[in-house]
């Protein structure tokens, strides 16, 4: 046989029972099954679970009654409690506590009742949503605690409204409905003799179960002359005087959003409004319409979440926010509900309005005052949500969440909790997964399935920026897009699939749900925050590990900064020498083949040959478009091949740059080339031609030239290779070692490139100074062919006058004559002529130095005007000793001005 158990709660709910009432089980089976019926309701107290406001007002409730030594034990013994933490639920036990404290035979006055109703029906209870608290339990609309006389009895109706009272403040009352089988109403003096022999609360509960009273008698004279009033109105009013009792059966219609008699919508003015033929007095009027305002709202977000449903290009959002709104409805047809029970009560049991138990305008004004505020916020959002979708929709909810009211605060939380349910599921399959399923284009993440694979990183996936959420910044949603975008670069463009898994274990991924979106928000700076940033940096770090470790990405920009952008100086020369002759033909009769062949010949013969494989195999020739008298000099250019995941960051608009500025590069370093050449042949050629002393003068305006354009050009390359190349190349070194994803690198060669492109004056606002440029590089060339052609003259002119000098030692020896007459004549005949192509040759030369010259300050003066300050500086040392200055008060002007700014600055 099973052994009872004397802790069930059963068998001790039964021995209260008999030790409250004083006798044996068998006599309390009605009282017992009524009380497991109360334990066993779902009705949850009207006040906030709060342990500390709960002792509080029993140490209030102690001082009022002149007990301080008990309110000071009772202290003490509550904070032992709390530091022994025996009992988990110590709020309920001090409620417990409290509520028995209360007797409900102490009589109150009349203001005190009234006191008692306004602050019960302030907002106490929470329930599904948050902060739910108007609800009509809360309101104990009858009275038990008066003490009816005798007289009275059997006077009046039932009321029926002590029905709610089941909801009041001390646990569920007992209705005449509800007394179990057998139980019959006790009279106000046996009701006395029950008191004092129950508890006071049981015996409260059970007072509250005797009939009503039969008569008005005892009632305040107010409310006994409406009460006849009203009646006399029923009997004998005319037919369009309306009661109270009318109003309030229209009032719970209207609620619905259902017209009623006398109360119905009017939708020229878009409000309900009340028959003006129907007779009712201006305080019923007004409070019937502001009753009505509910109706209003509530047909306001009814038609909202009706059209909205149906359409489905509204997207997973919007049909979150249409829960949360009918979410939010159901909690008001619950109160609905419940006060259409009170009415059918009341008719049932024949209440006339007036009675203090009676459901009236007032009472429904004070109940529905808290739903009334919830709906007008549901009313704003719907306003404020028109015409938005997915992100936007979710920022316009959040909007609405800066509020110093935490009660709607916590309801717009709520629903935004719902509604952003659906943005969290998109960003965490796109963050964990890199999948992007957006069929309604609800996320802020856009996806263009046009893009191949070669555009995926720049074009194919962007930001919506009208759909980032204004919770979250502009910062996570370019860190989102980065993580999801790599995650789809590494696996379409790599073939790399393995991020994902580490990066999975690495980063705790859980399932989404409302209430997870609910704690998120509360710590958007924390978790939300530490979880974007774990998968960014995981993701970008692996992301840039392929690259640099599979596919040598640095290994290639430092390859292209070698050869495209000519820092390899012993290969650079070596090239050049052999390319001479070749590049020196017309670009028509050039063949890529041999110059490739040239190159590799190039690459062997200098330090490129310790090159990887993998770079070499990449560097090429290239032969641009052909023009009419180009030479190869003009059409040659290399070339780097590049693809697979570099051509992300080498991408053709990249390339197309690096060719401009090779070309650049590659003339000014062919200049140099040039000027190294003219100064050998004058170093060779100087000796030789003192034979012939009437060229003095002109191969000293040739020094001259020569070293004005030997001093430009160093100047040039000093500052192409230094402040240009090296210092933007140590920049963007800098930026590739600390950059923490793939956008930083691209964005990092970008600016390089760019700043290149500029300071080597070959954009759109250098236009002027380059043209000036690559007409000094003419003049260079005229320069060298104008030597070139004296010097052939000259060196055929000591050629012949040796020979004529060797002819006549070697006749002398011979004991001959060392030259007859004819021979002479026609020497000095030769001679003169030469002397005479002498002027030439130096107004020749003193032509291409002029044109150089005035070239040279049409140059100065556009670089006085540049707003780089580094070509303002180029400017001091091309003109160091002022010669320029001298020369053009433009110049004179310009270059104080400067002085003046640069000391200004300073």
């Amino acid at each position: 046989m099973a052994t009872v158990d004397h802790k069930s709660p059963n068998l001790l709910l039964q021995s209260l029972c008999c030790r409250i009432l004083g006798r044996n089980e068998a006599d309390v089976a009605q009282q017992f099954q009524y009380a497991v019926r109360v334990i066993g309701s779902n009705f949850a107290p009207t006040v906030e679970r709060d342990e500390f406001l709960v002792a509080e007002k029993i140490k209030k409730e102690m001082a009022r009654q002149r007990r301080e030594a008990d309110a000071a034990l009772f202290a003490e013994l509550h904070r032992k409690l709390q530091s022994q933490g025996i009992i988990k639920n110590r709020w309920a036990v001090l409620y417990l506590l409290l509520s028995l404290s209360e007797d409900p035979r102490k009589p109150q006055s009349k203001v005190a009742n009234y006191a008692a109703l306004f602050a019960q029906a302030l907002p106490r209870d929470a329930h599904s949503t948050p902060y739910y608290y108007s609800r009509p339990q809360s309101l104990p609309l009858s009275y038990p605690d008066r003490a009816p006389s005798s007289q009275s009895a059997g006077s009046i109706g039932s009321s029926g409204v002590g029905s709610l009272s089941v909801y009041g403040l001390n646990g569920p009352t007992p209705t005449p409905q509800s007394l179990l089988p057998g139980q019959t109403y006790q009279t106000t003096g046996t009701a006395d003799t029950v008191r004092q022999q129950l508890g006071s609360r049981f015996a409260w509960a059970l007072s509250a179960a005797q009939p009503p009273l039969s008569t008005s008698k005892g009632l305040p004279s107010s409310i006994s002359r409406n009460m006849s009033r009203m009646r006399r109105e029923g009997e004998h009013g005319s037919s369009s005087e309306v009661t109270e009792a009318a109003l309030v059966r229209d009032i719970l219609y209207v609620l619905q959003g259902i017209d009623g008699k006398s109360i119905k919508m009017c939708n020229s003015e878009n409000c309900y409004k009340i028959d003006s033929k129907m007779g009712i007095s201006k305080s019923l009027r007004d409070t019937a319409s502001r009753l009505a305002e509910l109706g209003w709202l509530h047909n306001k977000i009814r038609k909202y979440t009706d059209q909205r449903c149906l359409d489905r290009a509204f997207g997973l959002v919007g049909q979150s926010f249409c829960a949360s709104l009918h979410q939010e409805l159901k909690e008001y047809y619950r109160l609905l509900s419940v006060l259409h029970s009170q009415i059918q009560v009341e008719d049932d049991q024949g209440v006339n309005v007036g009675l203090e138990n009676s459901l009236t305008l007032r009472r429904l004004l004070i109940w529905t005052y808290d739903p009334k505020m919830r709906l007008k916020t549901l009313a704003a959002l719907v306003d404020h949500c028109q015409g938005r979708k997915g992100g936007e929709l979710a920022s316009a909810v959040h909007a609405y969440t800066k509020t110093g009211d935490p009660y709607m605060r916590s309801l717009v939380q709520h629903i935004l909790s719902l509604v952003s349910h659906p943005i969290l599921n998109f960003l965490y399959r796109w963050i964990y997964d890199g999948e992007l399923e957006d069929t309604y284009h609800e996320f802020f993440v856009a996806s263009d399935p046009t893009v191949k694979a070669d555009r995926l990183w720049h074009d194919k996936y962007t930001l919506r920026k009208s759909m980032i959420p204004s919770f979250i910044t502009m910062d996570k949603a370019r860190k989102v897009l980065l993580i999801g975008k790599s995650i789809n670069f590494l696996h379409q463009v790599c073939q790399d699939r393995t991020p994902t898994a580490k990066m999975m274990m690495a980063v705790t991924k859980s399932a989404v749900s409302p209430k997870d979106a609910a704690e998120l928000f509360t710590d958007l700076e924390g978790a939300f925050q530490e979880k974007i940033d774990s998968a960014y940096h995981l993701t970008s770090k692996y992301l840039l590990d392929v690259l640099n470790q599979n596919y040598h990405l640095l290994e290639h920009i430092k390859a292209v900064r070698r050869y495209l952008l000519l820092g390899q100086g012993d290969f650079v020369r070596h090239l050049m020498d052999l390319l001479k002759p070749e590049l020196a033909r017309s670009a028509s009769t050039l063949y890529q083949h041999n110059l490739t062949g040239i190159l590799e010949t190039a690459v062997r013969a200098t330090n490129a040959q310790f090159d990887s494989p993998e770079i070499l195999k990449r560097l090429d020739v290239r032969l641009l478009e052909i023009s009419a008298g180009d030479t190869g000099w003009d059409v040659f250019s290399l070339d780097y091949h590049v693809d697979g995941p570099i051509a992300t960051v080498f991408t053709r608009e990249c390339m197309s740059h690096y060719l401009r500025v090779f070309n650049f590069l590659w003339r000014a370093k062919r200049m140099e080339y040039i000027l190294t050449d003219i100064w050998k042949g004058q170093m060779c050629h100087a000796k030789l031609l003192k034979n012939i002393p009437e060229l003095s003068g002109v191969l000293q305006q040739c020094h001259i030239l020569a070293s004005e354009m030997v001093h430009f050009v160093h100047q040039m390359q000093y500052y192409i290779t230094f402040e240009v190349l090296e210092c933007s190349w140590d920049e963007l070194w800098n930026k590739m070692q600390q950059a923490q994803d793939l956008d930083q690198i691209t964005a990092a060669h970008e600016s390089f490139l760019n700043t290149i492109i500029s300071r080597c004056l070959l954009d759109s606002n250098s236009e002027e100074l380059l043209t000036q440029l690559r007409a000094l590089f003419d003049r260079i060339l005229e320069f060298q062919s104008a030597q070139d052609s004296m010097y052939r003259s000259a060196l055929e002119e000591l050629h012949l006058r040796l020979r004529y000098a060797d002819i006549k030692k070697q006749r002398q020896a011979e004991g001959n004559w060392g030259t007859t007459t004819a021979e002479e004549e026609a020497e000095n005949k030769r001679i003169h002529e030469f002397q005479q192509l002498i002027p030439k040759m130096c107004s020749q030369i003193r032509v291409c130095s002029h044109f150089y010259q005035d070239i040279v300050q049409q140059f100065l003066v556009l670089l006085t005007k540049s707003s780089d300050e580094s070509l303002r500086f180029l400017n001091f040392r091309l003109d160091f000793n002022e010669h320029y200055k001298a020369r053009d008060p433009r110049l004179r002007t310009s270059l104080g001005n400067t002085r003046g700014k640069r000391s200004s600055a300073l």
